[in-house]
Parts: C-alpha cells; structure tokens; sequence
C-alpha cells in the first residue's frame, strides 16, 4: 500500500509517516517502480504502535526504545514497565505544576475585582518575579486557605 492508505489505515499522517522514517522510528519504506513508498501490514502495525505511544505521551527517545522492546521477544517486561513508570513520573511532575498554575490563577481571578478600575492582581502578579519562593510559598498558605474558605460556604 501506498503512504496514504497506510496513513488511513494506520492512523498515523503521512507527514508524521515521514518524520519518523527520518529520525529512525520505523525502517524506509520499500520503492514501487515509480519511487513512491510502498508498505505492509507489519508497517502499519509498527505505526499503530508509535500512534499509540504517541497518544500516551511518550517522547520520540521512549518510543524508540518501546519499539525495540516490543520487537525483542526475549525482552523483561520489568523493563518495560520501567519505562512505563517513568513517563509516569513524567506526568505526576507535570499535573504538579499544572495544578500549581490552576491555584495561583484561581486566587489571582478571585481577588480581581473585575471592575473599571485600572488595579489586578492578576496582571500584578504577572509583572513581578515569580521565582521568588518566598512569596510563592506566601501565596499558596494563602491559596490554601481561600480554597479551604471556599469549600465551606
């Protein structure tokens, strides 16, 4: 089959099919006499596998070495979840982070008066440093006890 039906068939767009062809993540594809690219079921597979992998959130270096273990029969599946676990940290760190922006956003809106008047703390906060730690830890007590506020009304 030809890069568009094993883009339909995979899932996978024939512009990623490319880049992953030119960064190694699947082997070039096989030539029709006219030049184009030519793939099989096992090609498609391995898109569906990158897809998949893809759609979990793992990088293109984790998806590399998911290939190769997934083509290695001989693998430890401790080794795969390995991998697995990581991207999981991956993740918790990210939900962290973004769980802190949420909050810092959620009091900042609150005490926006959101009137004509020129004064917001959201544009205020946005001005200053926000690597001050001292401040950051400052305003999460303060998160903490507006959203615990919150909560009982």
């Amino acid at each position: 089959m030809n890069i568009g039906q094993a883009a339909r068939a995979s899932g996978v767009s024939a512009k990623a099919i490319r880049y992953y062809e030119s960064v190694g993540l699947v082997t070039s594809a096989a030539r029709s006499g006219g030049n184009y690219r030519m793939y099989g079921e096992a090609d498609v597979h391995t898109l569906r596998f990158i897809g998949r992998a893809r759609a979990l959130g793992f990088s293109m270096v984790q998806i590399g070495e998911l290939i190769g273990l997934w083509q290695n029969k001989r693998r430890a599946s401790a080794t795969v979840k390995a991998v697995a676990e990581r991207r999981i940290q991956e993740l918790d760190a990210r939900i962290t982070a973004l769980s802190g922006m949420r909050d810092t956003l959620l009091y900042l809106s609150a005490h926006c008066e959101g009137d004509d008047r020129p004064a917001c703390p959201i544009l205020e906060e946005s001005a200053t440093k926000s690597h001050d730690a001292g401040r950051h830890r400052q305003r999460s007590i303060y998160q903490h006890e507006w959203r615990r506020a919150k909560d009982s009304q």
